[in-house]
């Protein structure tokens, strides 16, 4: 819940997907937003989010949107915001606090520094930990973010006010708020996010490139549809992040085929009881995850 008093008269949102859209309909229904603003590529995409209540109108990063902006969200995948940053510090007013819900931070922040230069203080480098595998304003809805984290990840120069601003605004959406350093997220978000996804992936392209594909497909159960829910996410926003967090993305890889090599030795032996081993260990690590989740 915000404290009393607080207030976004004027919110510019860069991106009206599922990200941006569920940011402006949380604030919305907690009554701490004036106008709201969609920036976007497509112009029928901010047709469609107006219609649905998600935005009040649609813009240009220009002068004449920006003016009297208090907040900028820029929900855009990561490969888009060098050249939206780039943009947007151009007709950015004084006192506006810019902030991004992109998935990896360290690139960001670099974006960020070359983009806003002086600015730079104004920017909060943040990532919601939730969504859907869906995308587009249809796909936004207010409870996204209830009790779900946010992570913000300021670096020295960043200004206090601005860290303060962004972080009621997200507990107004319901969030939970915490912090990180940039490099910290990205070496979380490899392990607990980028990963699980990019195996979610390469499972199903390996599936379709089968001479047996379709077979396969068809005998598919509740198993494969868990396990794979999250390949139809966003290609050009994993993509992007696949890229960007190269680094700490490559070491989780390099993690899990070692973690594989020990299951195929096992298999290959016929030992029942060290698979038997590392599936349970498996499953007892995944309860205590759920009960911690409550």
């Amino acid at each position: 819940m915000a404290p009393s008093g607080f207030r976004i008269d004027k919110l510019v949102i860069i991106g009206v997907g599922l990200i941006g859209g569920s940011f402006s309909l949380a604030l919305k229904r907690a009554g701490v937003v004036g106008e709201v603003v969609g920036v976007g590529r497509n112009p029928e995409t901010l047709q469609r989010a107006q219609r649905l209540g998600v935005i009040d109108r649609s813009g240009a990063i220009d002068r004449t949107t920006f003016a009297d902006v208090s907040m900028v969200m820029i929900a855009t995948p990561v490969g888009q915001m060098a050249k939206v940053m780039e943009t947007v510090a151009a007709v950015l007013p004084q006192n506006a606090i810019v902030t991004d819900a992109g998935s990896t931070k360290q690139d960001v922040v670099a974006i960020a520094r070359a983009a806003f230069g002086t600015e730079f203080p104004r920017f909060v480098p943040g990532h919601p930990i939730a969504g859907t595998e869906r995308s587009g304003p249809e796909a936004a809805f207010p409870e996204l973010y209830h009790d779900r984290r946010v992570v913000l990840a300021p670096v020295a120069e960043t200004a206090a006010g601005a860290v303060t601003a962004v972080r009621v605004a997200w507990e107004a959406c319901g969030a939970r708020v915490t912090q990180l350093t940039p490099a910290q997220h990205d070496t979380v978000f490899a392990a607990v996010s980028h990963l699980p996804h990019l195996l979610s992936f390469a499972l199903v392209e390996a599936i379709a490139a089968h001479e047996s594909g379709e077979l396969l497909f068809s005998f598919a159960g509740g198993g494969f549809r868990d396990f794979t829910r999250i390949a139809s996410s966003n290609p050009e926003m994993w993509r992007d992040i696949s890229v960007a967090n190269r680094t700490a993305l490559g070491a989780e890889l390099a993690r899990y085929r070692a973690s594989l090599d020990v299951i195929q030795k096992l298999i290959d032996a016929g030992d029942a009881e060290g698979l038997g081993r590392i599936f349970e260990r498996a499953r007892e690590a995944r309860e205590r995850w759920l009960r911690s989740q409550g």
